[in-house]
């Protein structure tokens, strides 16, 4: 760990403070995401509930995304983005189902495992070598995913099977955002992503269409803003702050999704989901530390030869 203490000494103070803040909106953000949605769930389907956060996402980007139009007009590479929003829109479909029926701290920490369905689908799709680091933090996941889920003790529900299915959908997802990156910008990805599923949200709600209320537009609001705004900031973090460090911080969404599912909605504080989450967590953060150091090994060791080179010619 002292190559992580190093990273944050090296940080200056600003961009450490100024990520920490961007972390803590993203994780508010999607807590009031999850809440949102758990709430329009009382009187809508869960199709609308897609459906209208698409449609509060796109108001947002009507007001602030009009100068990215020109690259929309050229629909670079529609058919991966298709492909891209298709999926994305089954994991959310399955994750606030889960959302629905599990405890909020239940849902967060199996979502934890997307980094585990990432490194099998780069191995698959993209072909990338699965490195030591990145199978024992695989190896450690799965592990934490039995503590949480207890397979023996009593009926497994099968609301966490289908949020792992969401976090696989959003690890697929995540490696089709990679290729879209080399030819599309971020703030277009967005975009075509409301895009996409507006139409898919509404085809979906049609099959299940319950009366909507006034009532219900401030959980919109609460569940649409909340989930442009948490990866907005995640990626502002991002920016700001390395993954070893965003890792750690991001999982503290588990423990405040149990004190507001504690408070809000009278769940109970479950430690098998605490010490399943923090399982899934410690994995993927040896696995992120192994590969900076290797990345910086390898580093120096070009630097080391790049003289020895200059001196033989």
């Amino acid at each position: 760990m002292s190559d992580n203490h190093a990273s944050l000494r090296a940080l200056p103070g600003s961009q450490f403070t100024q990520g920490l803040i961007w972390m803590a909106l993203s994780m508010v953000s999607f807590i009031a995401m999850s809440v949102g949605s758990r709430e329009m769930a009382t009187t809508l389907s869960i199709q609308q509930i897609l459906f209208f956060r698409a449609l509060v996402g796109l108001g947002v980007i009507l007001a602030v995304g009009r100068s990215l139009l020109p690259e929309i007009r050229r629909m670079e590479a529609l058919p991966l983005h298709l492909a891209r929003n298709t999926v994305h829109f089954a994991a959310q479909y399955f994750w606030t189902i889960g959302v629905v029926v599990l405890p909020l701290a239940s849902v967060f920490a199996l979502e934890f495992t997307m980094p585990i369905w990432v490194t099998l689908f780069a191995w698959l799709l993209l072909r990338e070598q699965v490195s030591r680091s990145r199978l024992l933090a695989t190896v450690g996941g799965f592990i934490g995913v039995l503590v949480i889920v207890r397979p023996g003790i009593g009926m497994i529900d099968p609301a966490a099977g289908l949020v792992l299915i969401a976090a696989a959908g959003y690890g697929l997802s995540l490696i089709m955002v990679k290729r879209l990156t080399g030819r599309c910008s971020p703030g277009a990805i967005v975009i075509w992503m409301i895009l996409i599923q507006l139409p898919l949200g509404l085809i979906a709600a049609l099959t299940d269409w319950r009366p909507v209320s006034l009532t219900d537009v401030p959980w919109m609001l609460v569940a649409g803003v909340g989930a442009l705004a948490a990866h907005f900031c995640q990626a502002q973090a991002l920016k700001r702050l390395e993954a070893s460090v965003v890792i750690p911080i991001d999982f503290l969404r588990v423990p405040m999704a149990s004190v507001v599912g504690f408070y809000v909605y009278g769940e109970a504080i479950d430690l098998w989901v605490f010490l399943g989450g923090a399982i899934i967590l410690l994995s993927n953060l040896q696995a992120v530390l192994a590969e900076r150091r290797d990345a910086t090994t390898g580093a120096l060791a070009a630097e080391h030869a790049l003289p020895i080179k200059k001196r033989q010619s």
